[in-house]
């Protein structure tokens, strides 16, 4: 990675812990390309008023519509106002049946709350006892169908907190309270942040920063369980979707694996390709795939190009410089219970009956596992950014991001 790159991703921790053709390429400087309503952030904001409170945070024509009841998660959000592309994926028809389902709700939303771990023997998702199997799996109420208070609330900011209990697989019951605050950030802000100057461009920009409280009176510790705090985006997929996640280099038995595509079952070449310091990954909804990044592989950065509308999207996250103790989701009794990784990236697909929940794909970030005595606290923040317009610009800040054109990008797969 160039020196830039390094100097970007040193700013953003010490600021926050945490076209097809030539031709289009070159003249498709404005907008997205949408031809269904329900891809626009108008639409999708009105429907949300529907069926439930919102929360809008604005400055000039960027927007980001959170949801208090669904945990404080930002369903969407715009570069370009009321008439611009709606960037987060949206689950309608359940939003709109009014009803809850068994196991999890999936509403949807480009930025969501979750703790981990998911399966194992320090399990949150699981019973005492239960299979690791579809049947027995639950996401916890205070991360599904309990609302997140409201404690504070500008134009361009929110501030929500939540205080829950729960067991773990092996018997350790936690007492926690989540603060979650989600913040516009202005162009200047961005700019001192990253280094990265998005004039000429339009974009939303925002973070978001996530702190987990042990309210007990008993110490967290790794020989009953930890948990760790999990960030989940959705995003709307397509053919023309590529993801893109810089990885460090350096000796395998180091830093482990470049990515760890055994979630579920080996991806095909043709969906997962490594170019130099660079993992591709196809995002088209059509195929359900895994990867992880181990957090000493992690550079905290990863995002996804949207060829066909003209996005770039980016997810910054701080990730503890040497920390190796990552909780493990697999859904088995587990040798390495703390080998879990930092980063994540899921594309949606069918199930083998033939039924889908999306399709969307999925960008994740992980905090450590959370060794917390009582009263103590861990913080993960993460700073999320999609931008539209001039291809040239965006272009630009590819190089200076991924060290790579929007056109290496979308030749990845060629």
């Amino acid at each position: 990675m160039n020196k830039f790159f390094v100097f970007i991703m040193s700013a953003l921790l010490l600021a926050y812990c945490t076209g097809r053709d030539q031709r289009r390429k070159i003249t498709q400087t404005k907008n997205t390309m949408i031809t269904d309503s329900t891809k626009l952030y108008g639409y999708n904001l009105n429907f949300l008023k529907k069926y439930v409170v919102v929360a809008e945070l604005k400055k000039g024509k960027a927007s980001v519509v959170v949801v208090p009841a669904w945990q404080g998660r930002v369903m969407t959000s715009t570069s370009e106002g009321p008439s611009g592309f709606s960037f987060g994926w949206i689950n309608h028809q359940l939003v709109s049946s009014g009803r809850l389902v068994p196991h999890i709700n999936p509403f949807g939303g480009e930025e969501r709350l979750w703790l981990g771990p998911e399966g194992g023997q320090y399990a949150i998702f699981f019973k005492k006892g239960d299979e690791f199997v579809y049947d027995k799996w639950q996401t916890p109420a205070f991360l599904d169908t309990e609302p997140f208070s409201v404690i504070g609330r500008t134009d361009t900011s929110i501030v929500l907190s939540h205080e829950a209990e729960i067991e773990n697989y092996t018997g350790t019951s936690f007492k926690l309270r989540i603060d979650r605050e989600i913040k516009l950030l202005s162009g200047n802000d961005f700019v001192k942040s990253t280094g990265i100057d998005l004039e000429g461009t339009n974009y939303v920009a925002y973070t978001s920063e996530n702190k987990l409280t042990n309210l007990g009176t008993e110490a967290w510790k790794k020989e009953t369980g930890l948990l760790s705090i999990w960030m989940l985006g959705m995003f709307n997929p397509s053919p023309a979707v590529i993801i893109v996640i810089p990885v460090k280099q350096g000796d395998k038995k180091v830093l482990g694996v470049t990515v760890n595509d055994s979630y579920f079952g080996k991806i095909a070449p043709d969906r997962l390709k490594i170019i130099g310091s660079n993992i591709y990954f196809r995002a088209d909804g059509k195929s359900r795939g895994k990867i992880g990044i181990p957090p000493l592989r992690a550079a905290g950065l990863m995002g996804s190009f949207d060829f066909d509308n003209n996005i770039l999207t980016l997810l910054i996250c701080k990730l503890p410089e040497g920390k190796k103790d990552y909780v493990n989701s697999a859904w088995q009794i587990q040798d390495s219970p703390y080998s879990g990784d930092a980063l994540n990236s899921y594309n949606d697909g069918p199930l083998a009956d033939g039924s889908q929940m999306g399709p969307f794909y999925e960008l994740e970030t992980s905090s450590p596992a959370a060794a917390l005595q009582p009263g103590e606290s861990i913080t993960h923040s993460q700073i999320t950014v999609h931008i539209t317009g001039n291809r040239e610009l965006l272009d630009k800040v590819s190089m200076k991001v991924f060290e790579v054109t929007l056109e290496d990008i979308q030749k990845a797969f060629n």
